[in-house]
């Protein structure tokens, strides 16, 4: 009897997993958090809802109700409800709240297409009335699209499309608010579309809080080490990074090691890598060897998607964008967490070089609150790319 019981269970576990894609889904999934093909045709109570111009609010029944906006002029012929206020201009030096929802609820995806330099419009995101953003990022970095040129981008956790859309589908949990900026550095205004997509529902006890926070380094000093983040409290998981590498050497620049310390690692850390092109799953100088040259390359978790070749005159040094998504096998940490890499070369006889390179990166992750403060973002001239 007890056999014919385990055969039984097994069975519909098996059939679970084979519904949800393969895997076992934490119950509070089905509640809107996270849906996926294997779980789409479950009802739910979680109410979605979307914040953009035509519905600043999110509110129930109230988009595309706008008599003023962007849009008047060219639907003065047809009036309300013909895309009067399709978008937002943010004057220089100032801030724009695109929302404000109380929660419980998940932001589930994010579509932003700016215009002006993309360095200047700055991202922020405050969970649960904190005075100290969680995410503090330019759009571009953000959106693994950091050198203020387009890149298209086909992965999980974001996607950049023609011509300027910037697509973010990282799960945002909050339990009481959630308030998103977005701060205009530039001396002049900007133009923004967005649109916020949400869910009202109610989230489990241990959903933890989502992060990303922005460094750049230019140069690197001699034999330093680059931190892509430092000073995390909390229990968590890292999730992703992003990488603008700005190369100042001749030569292969990708023999660095990243480092994860956690827990109360010192000197060493627990999880180290084997070089930059290995961390981001690719090999032997992302090199297509049939052409002799880079080869960029965009996939679910992974990418090399963006590189800016010498053009002979002003665009003098190779510059790379990439990314690293941890969605499969996030590093966990119980109480802390460092993350680093090295900027390594070649020199002659064999030798390594650490190199004095232009790095820029955003780090993401999810923990439990509070944060520890980030350290200021750089101001407008260090965040300038030249």
């Amino acid at each position: 009897m007890k056999r014919k019981n385990c055969i039984a269970q097994c069975m519909i576990m098996a059939v679970v997993m084979l519904a949800t894609g393969g895997w076992m889904v934490h119950a509070a999934e089905f509640n809107g958090l996270n849906m996926n093909m294997g779980n789409l045709y479950r009802l739910s109570n979680a109410k979605s809802r979307s914040i953009s111009p035509e519905n600043f609010t999110g509110e129930k029944g109230k988009g595309g109700m706008a008599t003023e906006g962007t849009g008047k002029n060219a639907a003065r012929d047809l009036g309300q409800g013909w895309k009067v206020s399709p978008s937002v201009s943010i004057e220089k030096k100032s801030t724009f709240t695109l929302a404000e929802i109380e929660g419980p609820g998940a932001i589930q995806h994010i579509w932003l297409t700016p215009t002006g330099h993309l360095r200047y419009s700055i991202l922020r995101i405050f969970w649960d009335d904190e005075e100290s953003p969680s995410v503090e990022c330019p759009i571009g970095d953000f959106f693994a699209c950091g050198w203020g040129e387009y890149a298209q981008v086909s992965s999980l956790a974001v996607c950049v499309n023609p011509g300027s859309a910037f697509n973010c589908y990282w799960v945002m949990p909050f339990r009481n608010k959630c308030k998103i900026t977005v701060e205009n550095i530039d001396e002049n205004d900007m133009r923004l579309y967005y649109q916020i997509d949400y869910t009202l529902t109610d989230i489990p006890a241990d959903a933890a809080y989502f992060h990303a926070q922005f460094r750049r380094t230019n140069p690197v000093p001699y034999q330093e080490v680059y931190t892509i983040l430092d000073g995390v409290e909390g229990r968590g998981q890292f999730v992703g990074t992003y990488m603008c590498w700005g190369v100042n050497n001749n030569g292969w620049w990708g023999e660095g090691e990243i480092k994860f310390f956690m827990d109360g690692d010192t000197d060493f850390p627990t999880i180290c890598g084997t070089g930059t092109e290995d961390y981001f799953c690719g090999s032997y100088n992302f090199e297509n060897k049939a052409e002799k040259r880079y080869q960029e390359f965009t996939t679910p978790y992974t990418g090399m998607p963006q590189v800016i070749r010498p053009d002979g005159l002003y665009k003098s040094q190779m510059r790379f964008g990439l990314y690293r998504w941890h969605i499969m096998d996030p590093i966990r940490f119980e109480t802390d967490l460092k993350v680093t890499i090295q900027a390594l070369g070649w020199r002659s006889g064999g030798r390594y070089l650490p190199l004095q390179d232009d790095i820029a990166s955003v780090a993401y992750w999810y923990q439990t609150e509070p944060h520890a403060k980030f350290l200021p973002l750089p101001d407008k001239d260090y965040l300038e790319i030249q």
